[in-house]
């Protein structure tokens, strides 16, 4: 009885593992899917925008606003903190919410001129002569985001970040 006993115990512990490292792949599948559709809207967004309108750094919620001259549009993307959402708003459509269950969302404004270093391709920060941010010569936009699912209760390896530097293409 007591060897039946151990070898139910080793199943169950077995089977437990499996089914928690099942769910987490799928959760991996599916926040990385998610992220990438995400990246496909904003990216789209910016590269048809013409410049950066203004940008707010201050939590919960950070943002930056677009323009697109040629449909007299602005384009206001935002994550709430909180909330852990990354929505666009755009003038005269319904808010879409483009990432839930997301941890953190960075964004920096870049020149286009790179600077290459070897292997490296860096870009000069969007400042002017006295180091402050000046959104006028904003060519290029930086993001990164995480997100992140809990799998019984507890958040284990199932995150997903995202990388990208996206060109204004309309910007001249």
């Amino acid at each position: 009885m007591g060897l039946g006993t151990m070898v139910l115990a080793a199943t169950a512990m077995l089977t437990l593992y499996g089914a928690r490292t099942s769910v987490a792949v799928v959760n991996y599948e599916d926040l990385d899917s998610k992220s990438r559709y995400a990246l496909d809207i904003i990216s789209r967004e910016i590269r048809q925008a013409n410049a950066v309108l203004s940008y707010q750094t201050n939590l919960p919620v950070t943002s930056f606003t677009l323009t697109n001259y040629a449909q007299a549009a602005a384009i206001t993307l935002s994550w709430d903190s909180t909330a852990g959402t990354v929505t666009m708003a755009k003038t005269g459509q319904n808010t879409i919410t483009n990432l839930t269950q997301c941890d953190q969302w960075n964004f920096g404004f870049y020149q286009r001129t790179p600077l290459v270093t070897g292997t490296n391709v860096l870009f000069y920060p969007a400042t002017n002569s006295a180091g402050n941010l000046d959104l006028s010569v904003c060519k290029l936009i930086s993001m990164s985001w995480k997100c992140s699912r809990s799998i019984l209760g507890a958040k284990i390896n199932t995150e997903s970040v995202q990388t990208a530097e996206i060109v204004m293409r309309n910007k001249q």
